[in-house]
């Protein structure tokens, strides 16, 4: 476990930290792979976790005058996923972001995390690398600005000096003869690692393929190109005689291996399936159709409320955490080497939100940081420090209890319980932002809340019904 959290207010206190704690300093963001990373020894010996995420104006999607888009080191999934600018310019990266995870893990989880996480596996890195992003690395001695591709040195291995700090991410926005598209195969809808995914981006001239970006995750040890796929489009429309050619040329590129979610050979093949269904979408000029024009995000509102610090602080044995819980003022020594969960549970005492998984895949332990869904299992205790958090204990009101309550109770909504806070707070968040949403975006909401006792309709029936409850003013 590591030893104090810093968190940091500028980049220049982080690149300062850096220097001196070298390889037992460690930056986390949304920390939604670190945490679980070093729970499981994967990694060790880290004394000093650097918190990024309230440093000001790093979540960001700028456009440049040359035609370049950055995306700062805080830009999250779900920044990418209500960007129009990514969806119009960058849409396989769009894609991408929508499918990580669920609504809280995409509040938390940054787009500069995934790529330095390095999984095969990772969604976003298939589309930057396709898409033909740099990064930028600064530490106090220099930058570096290196192609996408030559981060990558294998499996979760990444060209990243002890002292650096990835401050930029960029890639050239599609131009108007451009298009692309991401396509992801797990096994299941939601909350799942890619099998294969595949990104496509395309030049057009006219109706004919002038240029060709082919890349493929899960299937090497890091994401790679398939250039003879890529070299055979050129100059040839999108006949189905050539997406097929296209798909086994492609296929013929892919390197995978063998594990418990699926066989290489299995692997290879859904490689060509996949392939040829992002080639035909691209060919009918229908790779948006499924892409939800206003994506669920559990924000609560049209922008993400970044929470800020005065000044930077550094957490350790008898640094206090001051913070606000359900509209009450809290000081807490200790809690600094623990989740958010473990600390609401053990040091508040408010023990409503439940751990299920520890992995942030069951959404038992849903709370709302600074205005945010978040998994709290995932984020650590000091994130609470001059943040404001409501719990499940929360949401009832002068011993009145929420709509969303009271409709779970009525329609029966409750078995076991135990997952019911986390799905009373994804509701809540969801019916904030959508005062009377569709059936579709419930489900959007619930993705991150997983139900072992129910069939989930009980659960959708109560949150038309609170929907219903709050329109009437109940």
């Amino acid at each position: 476990m590591w030893k104090n959290v810093f968190s940091a207010v500028s980049i220049e206190e982080v690149l300062n930290i850096l220097a001196e704690k070298r390889e037992k300093a460690r930056i986390i963001a949304g920390a939604t792979d670190l945490i679980l990373e070093i729970e499981r020894g994967v990694r060790n010996g880290i004394e000093t976790l650097v918190d990024i995420s309230r440093i000001p104006n790093q979540d960001q999607i700028i456009l440049d005058e040359d035609g370049w888009i950055h995306l700062g080191p805080l830009v999250t999934h779900n920044h990418c996923v209500a960007s129009k600018m990514i969806v119009d310019l960058a849409f396989p990266l769009a894609q991408a972001a929508w499918e990580v995870g669920s609504p809280q893990i995409r509040n938390r989880g940054t787009v500069a995390g995934n790529l330095i996480t390095a999984s095969p596996a990772n969604d976003t890195i298939t589309p930057l690398m396709a898409l033909g992003a740099r990064i930028t690395l600064r530490s106090l001695r220099e930058s570096r600005i290196l192609p996408l591709k030559d981060f990558y040195q294998g499996v979760r291995r990444v060209d990243l000096r002890p002292d650096e700090m990835l401050v930029d991410i960029a890639f050239p926005a599609l131009n108007l003869n451009q298009r692309g598209v991401f396509v992801k195969y797990a096994l299941r809808k939601a909350q799942a690692i890619s099998l294969v995914n595949v990104a496509i981006v395309l030049t057009m001239d006219g109706d004919r393929v002038s240029k060709s970006s082919i890349t493929l995750g899960a299937v090497a040890p890091t994401i790679i190109h398939a250039p003879e796929a890529e070299e055979y489009l050129c100059g040839k429309p999108l006949t189905p005689e050539v997406i097929q050619q296209t798909a086994e040329l492609t296929m013929q590129a892919a390197r995978p291996i063998s594990d418990v979610r699926g066989t290489a050979e299995y692997r290879r093949r859904m490689v060509g399936v996949i392939t040829r269904r992002a080639l035909a979408t691209l060919a009918s000029h229908s790779e948006k159709d499924n892409f939800p024009q206003r994506p669920v995000l559990l924000w609560g509102g049209e922008k993400y409320p970044q929470g800020q610090l005065n000044k930077s602080i550094l957490h350790e044995e008898g640094t206090p955490i001051d913070t606000t819980i359900n509209g009450k003022r809290y000081s807490i020594r200790g809690g600094h080497q623990k989740s958010l969960l473990r600390f609401i549970r053990e040091d508040v005492g408010l023990i409503g939100s439940k751990e299920g998984c520890a992995e942030g895949e069951c959404g038992a332990c849903t709370v709302f940081l600074d205005g945010v869904a978040v998994m709290s299992c995932m984020v650590p205790a000091t994130r609470a420090h001059g943040a404001e958090i409501v719990t499940v204990e929360g949401l009832a009101s002068d011993g009145i209890l929420h709509p969303l309550q009271q409709a779970f109770i009525q329609e029966g909504a409750v078995q076991c319980g135990y997952c019911t806070p986390g799905f009373l707070m994804s509701a809540a968040k969801l019916l904030e932002e959508r005062p009377t949403p569709s059936q579709e975006e419930i489900r959007q909401a619930m993705t991150g809340n997983l139900c072992r006792c129910t069939g989930y309709y009980k659960i959708i029936q109560a949150v038309e019904d609170a929907a219903q409850l709050v329109q009437k003013g109940g």
